[in-house]
């Protein structure tokens, strides 16, 4: 994919952190200087820069030895971002839902359906791009611009955080448990909808936490056996 010449910088970095945010190269995924200058067709400044700019941006580490790779979010960071993101979403449905429009509430149905088609096929990164909609499509109908983009700032971090804790067997639990915030927008019931938003992604802070409990007592376990 050969890049326009005017400003090969900004464009570059741009494709990367599309990449990123998107699912394409997940965390924990190398980035190769070489691989990124033979697909662009750029000289190795303009990767560097590029890669220096979302090294600042913390979406990727580089490491001795180890290289350039995706940033994988901490335990403490999944386990900080839950709660906020959880407020955020709690607000957004209350005050997006007297308001959502008919054609919102049609593609968050759509969004539904298309997790789980993408269920059925097993394709996390599909699903977890229609996840994101979903979410979207409700902080849009809020008109909260400020809102719009502290929630948008979490991008990386609600993506890894799906990403960690979803197994391939709970593909369609996750689409299936959009539906209860779905059917308080139908209904305009902002206390309701606030609610089904907090539980939500509370439900999945907590099973962070189970993750994390279960990591620890393997690596125990494993000590101990080699001990």
């Amino acid at each position: 994919m050969a890049l326009n010449r005017q400003d090969l910088r900004e464009q570059l970095k741009e494709q990367l952190v599309e990449r990123i945010l998107n699912g394409t190269y997940m965390p924990g995924t190398r980035i190769t200087a070489s691989e990124l200058m033979a697909e662009f067709g750029v000289s190795q400044a303009p990767v560097r820069e590029a890669l220096r700019e979302l090294e600042a941006r913390r979406l990727i580490e580089s490491k001795p030895h180890r290289g350039v790779r995706v940033r994988l979010l901490s335990r403490t960071e999944l386990t900080e971002m839950y709660p906020v993101r959880a407020a955020l979403e709690e607000t957004a449905g209350r005050i997006g839902a007297p308001t959502i429009g008919a054609d919102t509430l049609v593609n968050l149905r759509g969004e539904i359906d298309a997790m789980l088609a993408a269920a059925e096929r097993g394709d996390l990164r599909d699903e977890n791009l229609h996840d994101y909609r979903f979410h979207e499509l409700i902080f849009e109908s809020c008109g909260n611009t400020l809102l719009l983009e502290t929630w948008h700032s979490l991008h990386f971090e609600i993506r890894s955080l799906v990403t960690y804790v979803a197994l391939p067997s709970e593909l369609g639990h996750i689409a299936m448990s959009h539906r209860p915030i779905l059917q308080a927008l139908e209904k305009h019931d902002p206390v309701r909808a606030a609610s089904e938003m907090r539980r939500h992604v509370e439900r999945w802070g907590a099973l962070t936490v189970q993750r994390h409990a279960e990591e620890d007592e393997l690596n125990e376990s494993t000590r101990r056996g080699a001990g």
